[in-house]
């Protein structure tokens, strides 16, 4: 691994300039570095930071990496990690016209990165440095304490998708939320929301009072605001000064922040190198889950792109099929499956289409006629700016939910794809499931990053609660066994879990057939949720039925 030549770097800076032309944002410094396939293979595992901690599954990741590349050799184009100063990899024999194309890719991550307020947590973060920080602690902490820093390592991994990502980003501006905006926060979001108080409705009212307030005093708006609210309700400081004098330490969505601060076995003094692998753990997932939750638009919006500037930089000529073959590689949408490129691309194009327009306002929405629709044109120009402002805002579901409708899907030829049988020549056969807008999305957001809810908390005999707040999908019942036996050996004593499991219900009528040859797609079988306990104890497991609710 090495620093791209100095040629390659004055082509990398020229696509700086021309995208900063066309209103990307980014830092001026970024590293660049020329890698082999190889190379790759070893750095995949480690999530593409070289200076990552080590682990015994990141090498068994290399054997079976190094095995599929001898059966299916390929050559990945690039990749690049969020950190300060940016760093991204390029394979070794890309010619200049391919890397033009890549270095615009490249660009327009870092430019996401830098941006999406997702990401607000890593701004400013030297990670790689971090890492390697890490990865000595690490080091130093397996002379001492041998193969037990990797059971804590496994033990923490198992969980390390139930940080509380959210928290930390509502943290950043809730810490900064004092005097009146802290009173309003409370009034907002704690006071007009108790059991048992107010109706959605008089919920609404008091936003839209604040507003026209603001609008008729934008100097002190605010204080005017408290002030009648402090009228209206003459406990509501009384509340406040108490909500902020209460502390629930029993409380918690951060599942290892809780074990670190909570757990008697972790703070004994012998135990305590425990809790700075734990801390290594849990930063490290709090880094990637942005990534992990911007799939989508962070590949849309770098294809969108790479295929603007490309096109129009003049260093190209002559390249323009070669681009094609490559692009349509990575871009074009498959009829079954889901590819992020393509899908993010398409629909940031769209977009900017549909607000130059003027057809993303309720004038357009309200239109019943599919030729007025078809032909509305407001001349808003507001294309670039809007999707500009959707890299800022948006995460992958809301990106999803709120942009894939019916135009969308017919622009593209989208459907849900379905499979069944063909018992005559033993083979599956495809057909198009649906063609609705709202079935797509669905598809989607299945396939989007969504990890359980686990509120925890500790019930008079010291056991751990873990209650999973059902969502319509179960745990994978075949990794319960082995958390729940790391959880005991973090917290020191029993845990249970609180979680909802399927059972079938038989169906009352059986479907008709469509013949001898073809077996239907098996419709979706009604089930009833029953909600389980599951107890860790002595490192044994036990299940019971406790309950029946749906």
């Amino acid at each position: 691994m090495e620093l791209i030549s100095q040629h390659a770097k004055k082509i990398m800076e020229g696509c700086k300039e021309r995208a900063r032309d066309a209103g990307l944002r980014f830092q001026d410094q970024s590293l660049e570095y020329i890698v082999t396939n190889r190379d790759l293979l070893q750095l995949s595992p480690k999530i593409m930071i070289p200076t990552l901690y080590d682990y015994w599954v990141q090498d068994v990741e290399v054997l079976k990496g190094q095995g599929r590349y001898e059966l299916y050799p390929n050559n990945p184009y690039e990749t690049v990690i969020n950190t300060r100063p940016a760093i991204s990899f390029y394979n070794d024999n890309n010619p200049d016209w391919l890397n033009v194309m890549i270095f615009y890719h490249v660009i327009g991550h870092i430019d996401f990165f830098q941006n999406n307020l997702f990401f607000r947590h890593t701004w400013g973060y030297d990670f790689a440095g971090r890492a390697l920080s890490d990865k000595r602690l690490i080091a130093k902490l397996r002379s001492e304490k041998g193969r037990w820093v990797d059971y804590i390592i496994e033990f923490s991994r198992a969980v390390d998708n139930l940080v509380g990502y959210f928290d930390v980003l509502a943290s950043l501006t809730k810490t900064r939320a004092t005097g009146s905006a802290a009173l309003l926060d409370f009034y907002f979001d704690i006071f007009l929301q108790r059991d048992g108080q107010g109706t959605v409705t008089h919920y609404v009212r008091e936003i839209e009072r604040y507003n026209q307030m603001l609008r008729d005093n934008p100097e002190d708006g605010q204080l005017l605001f408290l002030e009648t609210v402090k009228r209206s309700y003459a406990e509501f400081e009384s509340l406040y000064e108490k909500h902020h004098r209460e502390k629930k330490p029993t409380e918690s969505i951060d599942l290892l922040q809780f074990l670190m601060e909570h757990s008697k076995f972790l703070n004994k003094e012998e135990n305590r190198w425990m809790l700075t692998v734990m801390e290594v753990m849990r930063s490290t997932s709090l880094y990637f889950q942005p990534q992990i939750r911007t799939k989508i638009l962070n590949e849309g919006w770098a294809s969108y792109w790479h295929e603007k500037l490309f096109l129009s930089d003049d260093r190209i000529g002559g390249h323009e099929v070669d681009y094609a073959i490559v692009n349509a590689r990575v871009t074009s949408m498959p009829r079954v499956g889901l590819n992020p490129y393509a899908l993010g691309m398409r629909l940031f194009d769209y977009l900017e289409d549909k607000a130059s327009k003027g057809k993303i306002s309720f004038d357009y929405l309200m239109l019943q006629d599919k030729h007025e629709r078809d032909h509305y044109d407001s001349g808003a120009g507001k294309g670039r700016e809007f999707i500009f402002a959707v890299r800022e805002n948006y995460a992958d579901s809301m990106f999803i939910n709120s942009f894939i409708d019916q135009d969308f899907v017919d622009l593209h030829r989208l459907f849900v794809v379905g499979k069944r049988l063909n018992k005559e020549k033993m083979t599956w056969q495809y057909y198009v499931k649906s063609r609705k807008a709202e079935d797509y999305k669905e598809m989607v957001t299945d396939s989007l990053y969504h990890p359980p809810s686990i509120k925890v908390n500790v019930d008079e005999s010291s056991t751990l609660i873990l209650n999973h707040v059902f969502e319509g999908k179960p745990l994978v019942r075949e990794y319960i066994e082995a958390t729940m036996l790391g959880l005991e050996y973090l917290w020191g004593g029993k845990v249970c879990l609180y979680t909802s499991e399927p059972v079938p219900v038989k169906p009352q009528t059986q479907q008709p057939s469509l013949g001898p040859a073809v077996k239907q797609e098996k419709p979706k079988q009604e089930i009833s949720w029953k909600r389980f306990r599951y107890t860790m104890s002595e490192k044994k497991l036990f299940r019971e039925l406790i309950d029946v609710h749906g």
